[in-house]
């Protein structure tokens, strides 16, 4: 019999217990797990037990501000029984409000339509989680067309909510409760409603919220829902103003001049598109442009005196003066309360009487003939003096030069007066 060395059974009985005791560390170590795991379980099966009772005995409001702790730890976020306990929490507090309204309790409204507007989010953020493929890949949704069929009932309270809170003037709540309410067609938790073609209030909330970012000078809340709100052609004029109002204030000038376009195409005799419109085109001497938008205005309503002024303005300044006073006369036939036709048809006759008189020589007959311009020119610049006395800085030069040519010494001392005081 060979003799075995006593250090080779010690290294081999070593290695044995070396081995051992990694095994019970491994043992002990998932032994561990799967306690703390059973201990976390028991615990949060317990607080949820526990949030549940809170509920009952009338601390919603409280339960729901815990919710919403845990689930703001990321841990958390896919734990569907905190949502749904955070649901419950919520549903109450709108059970609570509405049944006081049905005993005609006196209670804050205002809180109905919040609650409804929050029991929209938990469930749209629990539809979120249940639609998270497990771990075969597979999408297996256990909530969806419960909670979608719970909620369609009360989605109108989204609608009334921001009709509500626009009434009470607080336009940012009342933009937030029409957007949850447009919002629900984007949802995936309420794909099977098809609201985008099913619900026909959808462009009259994207009206109202498009109104709520308006009145609250919130731009881009204004611009969200454009598109939508000009699907409600009762309101499109009202969308489109308010839409260009957005676009001038960020300084947006293409928008703002595409707006005022299509305004325009669909209206032309807007009170509100054509002197937008005509205003940008003029003021930046496109007098061309600005013509057009005059006679296709006037070839609807061929009496508009907002129209006529702007088109006389423009004939002016093209230096089409027989046409320019032709237009006052008839203005001033109409209405002989519109100070700018005056001075329209005067400065046309007065730059024809100023041109004749500062050409370095003129004839007998180019003398009488500027002569008859200022005398034209007088009566209408007297009469808008009348009717513009403020306006000093338009007549009293024209009025001082008519009044020097005309010798009038008594009106040109005063007019010299009136000028050394601008």
């Amino acid at each position: 019999m060979r003799h075995v060395p006593l250090s080779i059974y010690y290294k081999v009985g070593h290695a044995v217990d070396c081995n051992r005791d990694k095994m019970f560390r491994k043992l002990f170590l998932v032994t561990l797990l799967v306690f703390a795991t059973f201990a976390s379980a028991t615990t949060q099966k317990k607080e949820m037990a526990q949030a549940k009772a809170a509920i009952k005995a009338g601390k919603a409001v409280e339960t729901e501000a815990s919710m919403r702790t845990l689930l703001a730890n990321p841990d958390n976020r896919s734990n569907e029984k905190i949502w749904l306990v955070l649901f419950d929490a919520v549903k109450k507090q709108y059970e609570d409000v509405n049944e006081q309204m049905y005993l005609k309790q006196s209670t804050d409204t205002a809180k109905l339509f919040e609650a409804a507007y929050r029991m929209f989010g938990v469930l749209e953020g629990l539809d979120s989680v249940d639609a998270q493929p497990n771990e075969n890949g597979r999408v297996q949704l256990k909530y969806r067309r419960k909670n979608a069929e719970y909620l369609d009932a009360y989605r109108k309270n989204l609608y009334t909510g921001g009709s509500f809170f626009l009434n009470k003037q607080n336009y940012q709540r009342a933009f937030t409760l029409f957007s949850a309410y447009i919002d629900c067609a984007e949802q995936p938790l309420f794909q099977s409603y098809d609201y985008t073609t099913k619900d026909k209030r959808l462009p009259s909330a994207a009206f109202y919220a498009l109104y709520s970012g308006y009145r609250a000078n919130d731009h881009v809340a204004t611009l969200r829902y454009k598109d939508l709100a000009e699907a409600d052609t009762a309101r499109l004029q009202l969308t489109l103003q308010y839409v260009a109002d957005t676009y001038r204030a960020q300084g947006d000038t293409i928008g703002y001049v595409s707006t005022l376009e299509k305004g325009f195409d669909k209206n032309p005799v807007s009170e509100y598109f054509f002197p937008h419109l005509f205003d940008y085109r003029f003021q930046r001497g496109d007098t061309t442009q600005a013509l057009t938008l005059c006679n296709r205005s006037l070839a609807i309503n061929a009496k508009s005196k907002v129209a006529m002024l702007a088109k006389s303005a423009v004939l002016l300044t093209m230096q089409r003066y027989d046409e320019c006073v032709q237009l006052c006369d008839a203005i001033i036939a109409l209405d002989d309360s519109l100070a700018d036709a005056y001075l329209n048809a005067g400065l046309a006759y007065f730059n024809q009487a100023v041109k004749i008189d500062n050409a370095p020589k003129h004839t007998r007959a180019e003398r009488a003939k500027m002569l008859e311009f200022y005398r034209n020119s007088l009566k209408y610049m007297q009469t808008y003096r009348k009717l513009a006395p403020t306006r000093k800085d338009l007549w009293a030069m024209p009025l001082y030069t008519i009044y020097l040519n005309l010798n009038m010494g008594k009106e040109f001392v005063e007019m010299d007066a009136i000028i050394k005081s601008l």
